[in-house]
């Protein structure tokens, strides 16, 4: 019995949707092989904006991101997300630049919360949805490099049904995270939300496209390096304590045997199931450092078979002690001289002649990301609407845009400078923002032409013009412990800002408490000061701005059958012929009797009837070893066959029933 793989099922799933009316989020159920569905349509050019870097200024602190080189290869489109991500995946030229080329996708799609937003529809039904995104989620899979992640941004609506969508797409085993960002820290009583319960985080699900993701950790902070310090004048650095033991035992090996303390002259060994944490050649040379040790087999294998919880049976024979090579007393003032003269080795004596590790800040890699995201560290919606209406101060921001920061922490987890991020539903254009911001090269795509034409450019052109000094074009300023103040372990500077705040807020009408020795006192030893911010974004750069062409390609169902639309003619019906037969666009001074190219054969569009004399006039510039296809809005008796007869493999091919061939068997 073969077993069967749980999947979510929906109404219509074996259907496809077209939009209903451009620029709307609005869908009808067709059909997969209707042809309003399988056109692939063109991208139509215009034009490329550019931007100027800002030369450095002299007084300014600036980030190693702020030397990177502006990325100039980027791409805005206007238009219906799931037609843009066919034309970037079927249409030769895009496919070759973009399909197994993008690092990251990051999307924020509409929430299907059955809310209007100002700026786009968010009520769609459960069912279309679903398929809108399931065909939206196979395209980009297409387009993500085998390394590459996505990142799907989603409320408790839909976040059950996208996971088990994109199981299905991705694969379960490619799952990675799911991720509660904190959106904002203001808990909402005007109002009454579903069930009483006020949302204070969304989610974002996580997925790789293969097991050859690579993640970037995240940067450590003050707080993390404030416990590291140089007491001794090390030359490799800041340090921390940590133990010179390891907890599990090494079974029958040799990292188990006894040194005798400097300081105490005692035999000391490690804790029951331990071992020590490097290896006996190092521990004798670090040793040596502090008084003349030897090696010395004490035949002490019962001991380290009990400690070890082996047989004596198993234990590595004649493992030898560290032990004195000299006096006690003169161990005592090796030791006391070794201890001022400072830059101690990495095995050091504690004062009750104990032995600790140094662990060095250098050799410590960033942190590991976590799956809750809270706002302080990232930035919430609120913060999001300030960016927005300090670059469109008369503008009405979205009412969920969505911060830099968060953005931020998204695309240095998962690229590196260089790659391609993708947004395939742009918003006010944040991911787009950042990216260019990071050095990162981005394509992203709007439905709405307002929203396109106030927010997403707008801001994409502020931003290479080094216009938009908000967001993460400077880095925050961190907050440290002030000079001399050594804040406990497990406080950090954040959380000493933040009581002094409460506590001078708690005594300010109490003239006795603020004077209190201990309040003072508290006051001192939580004292913090910020950092200067860096500048992290000099502009620079540019992007290719196009929008979507209309279709050439419709159904009449009076007719049962395929027509063209009234802008099927020109130059756009022959680009749409190319696309849609798989064909490249030869570049405009090659093009010529033909227009696009397959390997070695030759495309020629033609708005009118083939005969036999214009088959042998295209036949007879043809290459040797070249073949034809002639795409033509009419076809004469007898050019079929004359083709065929004089180029082996040629064919002509009627626009637009040779391109899409459907019908629904109700004509009249």
């Amino acid at each position: 019995m073969s077993q069967q793989r749980l999947q979510l099922t929906w109404y219509n799933k074996d259907m496809a949707l077209i939009p209903t009316e451009d620029g709307r989020y609005g869908y009808s159920w067709v059909d997969p092989s209707d042809p309003r569905y399988c056109e692939t349509r063109v991208l139509e050019l215009d034009e490329y904006v550019t931007g100027e870097q800002t030369p450095r200024q002299e007084g300014v602190t600036y980030s190693e991101r702020a030397d990177l080189e502006p990325q100039g290869d980027n791409l805005m489109v206007l238009g219906e997300s799931g037609d843009v991500l066919e034309a970037l995946t079927r249409t030769p030229e895009l496919a070759e630049r973009y399909v197994g080329k993008v690092k990251l996708v990051y999307i924020d799609p509409p929430f299907n919360t059955e809310k209007a937003f100002p700026s786009y529809e968010d009520n769609l039904e459960h069912s279309i949805w679903l398929t809108m995104m399931r065909d939206r989620l196979l395209n980009l899979k297409k387009l993500m490099s085998d390394d590459a992640t996505i990142w799907v941004h989603i409320d408790d609506v839909e976040v059950h049904r996208i996971r088990m969508l994109m199981d299905e797409v991705f694969g379960a085993g490619q799952f990675l995270s799911e991720i509660a960002w904190e959106k904002t820290f203001k808990p909402r009583n005007d109002k009454k939300e579903r069930e009483g319960f006020s949302s204070r985080h969304d989610m974002i699900l996580v997925y790789a496209k293969s097991n050859l993701v690579q993640w970037n950790r995240l940067p450590r902070t003050v707080a993390m390096d404030s416990a590291y310090k140089n007491p001794d004048n090390d030359p490799l650095g800041p340090w921390t304590s940590a133990p010179a033991t390891a907890n599990k035992g090494d079974g029958a090996g040799g990292m188990c045997y006894a040194i005798q303390s400097p300081l105490t002259g005692k035999m000391l060994r490690p804790p029951r199931g331990g071992h020590w944490r490097f290896g006996q050649s190092d521990m004798l040379a670090w040793l040596n450092e502090w008084a003349p040790c030897r090696l010395e087999n004490l035949h002490d294998e019962e001991w380290r078979a009990d400690n070890e919880g082996v047989p004596v049976s198993k234990v590595k024979r004649d493992v030898p002690a560290i032990v004195l090579d000299c006096t006690t007393e003169e161990a005592k003032g090796f030791a006391r001289a070794r201890l001022a003269s400072g830059s101690w080795p990495r095995l050091y004596l504690t004062s009750t002649g104990g032995f600790r590790s140094k662990s060095y800040l250098a050799t410590k890699p960033g942190r590991v990301p976590e799956d809750w995201w809270p706002y302080l560290e990232v930035g919430s919606n609120d913060e999001a609407k300030s960016e927005i209406k300090a670059l469109f101060s008369n503008e009405k921001p979205f009412d969920t845009p969505k911060p830099e920061r968060l953005l931020e922490r998204i695309i240095h987890i998962a690229t590196n400078p260089g790659d391609i991020v993708l947004d395939c539903f742009a918003g006010s254009g944040t991911t787009a923002a950042v990216a260019q911001k990071m050095g990162r090269r981005w394509v992203t795509c709007e439905l709405l032409e307002s929203t396109f034409s106030k927010f997403v450019r707008p801001r994409l052109e502020k931003v290479i013009n080094d216009e938009d000094p908000g967001g993460v074009t400077s880095g925050r300023p961190e907050r440290v412990a002030a000079e001399g103040v050594e804040l406990p372990d497990g406080v950090s500077p954040y959380d000493a800002a933040r009581f002094t705040s409460v506590l001078s807020r708690l005594v300010a009408d109490d003239p006795g408490l603020k004077n209190d020795e201990t309040i003072k006192l508290l006051k001192r030893m939580t004292k913090t000061r910020k950092l200067k911010g860096t500048v992290n974004w000099r502009g620079g750069g540019g992007f290719q701005v196009a929008h979507l062409a209309a279709a050439c390609f419709d159904y009449d169902a009076e007719l049962d059958r395929v027509v063209l639309t009234e802008a099927a003619t020109g130059e756009l019906l022959v680009r749409s012929v190319a696309a849609n037969l798989g064909f490249t666009m030869l570049p405009d001074g090659e093009r010529g009797a033909f227009d696009a190219r397959r390997g070695k054969t030759l495309l020629r569009v033609h708005e009118g009837v083939v005969d036999e004399a214009l088959v042998d006039d295209l036949v007879a510039q043809l290459s040797e070893g070249e073949s034809l296809v002639i795409a033509a809005t009419g076809v004469a008796d007898g050019a079929r066959e004359r083709l065929r007869r004089a180029r082996r493999g040629s064919q002509i091919v009627h626009v637009p029933d040779g391109i899409f061939s459907y019908s629904k068997g109700v004509g009249l």
